[in-house]
């Protein structure tokens, strides 16, 4: 009887086929709810961030940390639609309650060791998921949010993509062999190249702004994305985890995902509002 081909994979170890379908539909997901009402695209960072945190949570009973799972994910829901409808002040606001009140829960379910530990947790958890997040809501709560997540997405795409495909044919010279050895300095040359293109096009096409702009936005996007894949990677290495879930067949969890963008979400919002600030 003749065996059946396995799926075909990437030399990065990635279900190829099974990993650009999910991208192409979470990037179709993503484009028709940014365009077609913004709240829509609220509602989808909302369960995103969700499905992280609960990922997060599982990931971290392996060190029999346990965080307090409810009052984290009804306060990231608050995070993120504090930021989104009464900006900046509302996101630091909204973070502090969340985190007084996982405390809280937490305490009251027992004290010791183990409620500080769960405690630190829950506070390194809610800044983390939600409240980096949360710099995603304050930009789609301009004028133009939607062109400003979208560039902030394709960026951070771009700078996946071109490490991605350049160190996969070029790689040679590791970044970071102790804590993530895929990763490598030609992948890192693909990453600034294929997303400064990407923030000058963009920059220029959308915004009408000058293209050092965007080339100031790929070199942040690249700095933080590679700092925040590279923070995961020494969370799963400790936690000996390959992938922090598996709710996104080719890709592992939600958490594999964002990690990268949830540190260049608050360097994209910075660098946009000081130097490409909303009309209108």
């Amino acid at each position: 009887m003749t065996q059946l081909a396995a799926p075909r994979k990437a030399a990065a170890g990635r279900n190829l086929p099974a990993a650009v379908t999910v991208g192409v539909l979470l990037l179709v997901a993503v484009a028709a709810s940014l365009f077609i009402r913004k709240e829509a695209f609220a509602v989808f960072a909302v369960v995103a961030v969700g499905a992280a945190m609960w990922e997060l949570a599982q990931a971290l009973t392996r060190r029999s940390i346990h965080l307090p799972l409810v009052p984290l994910v009804v306060g990231s829901a608050g995070i993120l639609v504090s930021a989104y409808v009464a900006g900046t002040e509302a996101l630091f606001v909204a973070f502090l309650l969340t985190v007084g009140g996982a405390v809280v829960w937490r305490v009251l379910d027992g004290s010791g060791e183990a409620a500080l530990r769960d405690a630190s947790a829950a506070t390194f958890a809610a800044a983390y998921l939600p409240f980096l997040g949360g710099f995603v809501m304050l930009m789609l709560a301009e004028p133009d949010g939607p062109a400003r997540v979208a560039l902030f997405i394709l960026l951070g795409v771009a700078c996946d993509t071109g490490g991605y495909v350049v160190g996969t044919l070029l790689g040679r010279h590791p970044l970071a062999p102790s804590v993530s050895p895929k990763k490598s300095w030609e992948g890192l040359v693909g990453s600034v190249v294929l997303t400064s293109v990407v923030g000058v096009v963009g920059i220029q096409t959308v915004f009408h702004g000058d293209p050092l702009v965007g080339a100031l936005l790929g070199l942040g996007t690249v700095a933080s994305a590679t700092l925040g894949d590279l923070a995961e990677s020494m969370i799963k290495r400790d936690l000996e985890l390959k992938d922090m879930g598996s709710l996104l067949p080719g890709h592992g969890g939600v958490l594999d995902r964002l990690d990268s963008l949830l540190l260049t979400a608050p360097t994209v919002w910075l660098l946009l509002s000081v130097l490409q600030p909303a009309a209108g």
